[in-house]
């Protein structure tokens, strides 16, 4: 009960692997095609200037000293 296989077998399975891996590299290149567009689309974000920011970090520093009162225990 042993199958040999042809080269009938072995020219479909070609021609249905070439079919598949065309299929596969057109659906990729659309996908990124319209990511692609949908990125430019999108509004940029812009940082807003340091300056205009209340409370923003002074030269590394991540807040402000505050005058705190000690608590004793």
């Amino acid at each position: 009960m042993r199958t040999t296989l042809t080269p009938e077998f072995y020219r479909l399975f070609a021609v249905l692997l070439i079919a598949a891996m065309a299929v596969t590299f057109v659906v990729a290149a659309v996908a990124d095609a319209v990511l692609v567009r949908l990125l430019r689309r999108l509004p940029t974000r812009r940082q807003p200037d340091r300056e205009t920011v209340p409370n923003g970090p002074d030269k590394g520093r991540t807040a402000p000293p505050t005058d705190r009162t000690p608590v004793r225990r």
